[in-house]
């Protein structure tokens, strides 16, 4: 029983998770955001799920990012550090970034995309310890989701089997709050944001 919701957010991701070099097509592409370093520079497992987002928009697999994390973050302006990574590091065209700034965790990310944004039809890049999670939450909210596998330069043999366990033990919020369909924590009108910048691209 304690094991279940996690065999949930594991088993009900199979198939729907893939490398960016086969990962499907998606008009947009959801950025799980993480830590931001110091000098509001994103850490070494955001710059690679920004990394990995920037590959699927420059390689036509999606039109638009879709940059989603807390705004207000102990270490910083999550969604303004990607997006000037995104822009200014890696290239992406300003047009083709939106950012959410009050994705405070996966479930409000993907719930946001959907009510706010009006998302139907995604990727979400997160590094792969927490991909099933991600991609299980999304699909139990009503969006068609693929998980795209980040890059994850510098983690270690430990940092992932601690970051595995802490997922283990989310699974089970991750499971409470798709059964009884938490509103996310901030709640916001309408956003055409994402339609705009689609139809830039």
């Amino acid at each position: 029983m304690v094991s279940a919701p996690w065999i949930w957010t594991t088993t009900a991701a199979v198939g729907h998770v893939h490398d960016a070099a086969d990962a499907p097509t998606a008009d947009v592409v959801i950025v799980l955001g993480t830590t931001v370093g110091a000098g509001g520079q994103p850490e070494a497992r955001l710059a690679g799920r920004l990394q990995t987002a920037a590959e699927l928009v420059t390689s036509g697999r999606a039109r638009v990012a879709l940059v989603s994390g807390d705004g207000g973050g102990d270490s910083g302006d999550e969604p303004a550090a990607m997006t000037a990574y995104l822009t200014g590091t890696l290239g992406v065209d300003p047009a083709r970034v939106v950012a959410d700034p009050n994705g405070l965790d996966t479930y409000d990310s993907c719930v946001r995309a959907r009510d706010v944004y009006g998302v139907r039809r995604a990727l979400i890049v997160t590094q792969s310890y927490h991909l099933s999670r991600a991609v299980t939450l999304c699909r139990s909210l009503g969006l068609d989701v693929d998980g795209v596998r980040a890059r994850c330069d510098g983690c270690g043999r430990a940092l992932l089997a601690e970051k595995s366990v802490r997922d283990y033990f989310a699974s089970g919020k991750a499971a409470w709050d798709a059964v009884r369909q938490r509103p996310p924590a901030v709640t916001s009108p309408r956003s055409s944001a994402v339609e705009t910048a689609l139809a830039r691209s």
